[in-house]
Order: structure tokens, then sequence, then C-alpha cells
């Protein structure tokens, strides 16, 4: 196993004027200020944050931040689907208009999919729209819900019913806090690496089948090229059809039949979305 750091890798989401870039690799949290300067002239943030993954790792990024010069707030949401909802959203809206937020303001999101999510929704809304960076820290949402723009939060009647298109400006996939992942988490995500290669890329999924175990071994190496490769396969699905009228279709693979099963467990951990 390689000891060195990776080489970043950058995946572009090619959407015209809201095209933007997914980087990929270690150190990225560190680097976080610089690389959200290069694409946000403005100062302030709002960081939506799972309180769990704050603990571990809001220090490195408010590092990063404060040294690029932003000023920065945090909100933080506790852990788990049952934050996706509409009493943490309206909690999490309330919040960000006490900090007196205008249209100049970027909110980032650091946490997993349903983070991600919640975060990329309060943006969509929230003063009629404001810019949006996303931070994944799972490997379920490096390779799915941090790339292409779909945020919601979950209904009664089901998962991700209540949301929006709202692309980010940005995607920071930084691979070192993986190490932090449960194990049931890290495998999670894995589902749906695997599933990019069912859909879309069949020399992938042979890749996989070479590679896979060393990767959830921890060889950043072998996972960047991982994710990177899904973020491609996201990607082009979503240039072409980013609203999904059509192809867009096929990255539900497996999605129907699971969210009504966690919708039925009631969010509440016992189904990982994996």
């Amino acid at each position: 196993m390689s000891q060195s750091m990776t080489d970043t890798l950058i995946v572009p989401v090619a959407l015209g004027d809201r095209s933007y870039e997914i980087a990929i690799g270690q150190g990225l949290l560190a680097e976080a200020g610089q690389r959200i300067r290069a694409v946000n002239p403005q100062n302030r943030l709002i960081v939506i944050a799972d309180a769990a993954v704050a603990k571990i790792h809001g220090a490195k990024l408010n590092a990063s931040l404060d040294a690029a010069g932003f000023r920065t707030d945090v909100i933080d949401v506790p852990a788990g689907e049952a934050s996706k909802g509409f009493q943490t959203f309206s909690g999490v809206l309330e919040k960000a208009l006490a900090l007196g937020i205008d249209r100049r303001t970027t909110i980032v999101a650091l946490g997993g999919g349903v983070i991600g999510d919640l975060a990329g929704f309060a943006a969509s809304v929230l003063l009629r729209g404001l810019d949006f960076i996303q931070i994944p820290t799972s490997l379920l949402a490096q390779v799915d819900s941090s790339v292409g723009g779909k945020t919601a939060i979950n209904a009664a009647a089901g998962k991700n019913l209540i949301g929006a298109f709202h692309q980010p400006k940005l995607v920071l996939a930084d691979l070192d806090v993986l190490d932090s992942l449960p194990r049931r988490e890290l495998l999670a995500g894995y589902a749906e690496v695997v599933k990019y290669g069912l859909i879309d890329r069949p020399d992938f999924f042979d890749w996989l089948n070479e590679n896979g175990q060393a990767a959830l071994a921890g060889d950043k190496a072998l996972m960047a090229y991982a994710v990177a490769e899904c973020c491609r396969s996201k990607a082009e699905v979503v240039a072409a059809d980013e609203r999904e009228a059509g192809r867009r279709a096929l990255l539900n693979l497996g999605h129907t039949f699971g969210h009504a099963f966690e919708a039925e467990a009631g969010y509440d951990g016992g189904l990982l979305h994996g």
C-alpha cells in the first residue's frame, strides 16, 4: 500500500454556465479555503455540518477557511437520517436567517448524504437561492449524492419527495475522511460504487473485482480511481439529462425498493442507504 499522498483528480460536470468541478484526493480539507476561494469571491460562509463529523474534521476545515479570509458560521445538525425532515430543515433555515445571511452568502455542506441533501435544499430556497459547496464525508456521498444537484428532505409518504435541483459550485471529496467511517458505512458506499459498474461501466466492474478489496482496505490511489470513475459516470449522465427526464433514471438502480424499505423502517439507521 502506498504511503504517499495521491494526486488530486478533477472530474468536470458540464452544465453550461452552471458547470463545476469535483476534486478527489487527500488533504482536501486543509486546502478547502483556497479551493473555495478560487470559485467564490465572497467572504461569508455558513457551514451546515453533521455534528459527529464536525467533532472529528471541523477544526481542520475551519482553520483552512479562516486562513483563506472567510467569515464563517457553523450550524450543527444531529447525525442520522432522522435529521432529513421538516423539523430539522425548518430549524436550519431559521438559524441561517438569524445569522444575517444575504445573497452573497455561500452554504457549505460538511457531512454525508443527509447533510448534503439538507444543506443543498436549504441553499436552494434561502433568499430564493444561494451558492452551495459540497464537502462529502462518506463514500456514498462522494460517489453519488454530492454530484448532480438533487437535494431533498423526506416526508411521511416517502424518501426524498420534497426538494429541488440545485447544483453546487464545487465538490471536495477528501479521501482521508473515509478513514473515520465505520466499516458498515464504508460498505454501504461501496454498494453504490458497484452500481456504476453494473449500469454503465462493465470494465470498471471487472476492475472492482480485481481491486475493490484493496481500495476498501485503505489503498488511497485505488480508492481515488474508484471514486473518480463513479463521478465521471454520473457527471456524463447528469450533463445529458440533468432533470431526470430519461437516462438519469438509470442511476436509481436499487433505489426504488431501497427507499421503500428505508421509509418502512422509519429512517432510524437500521437500514443504510447502500
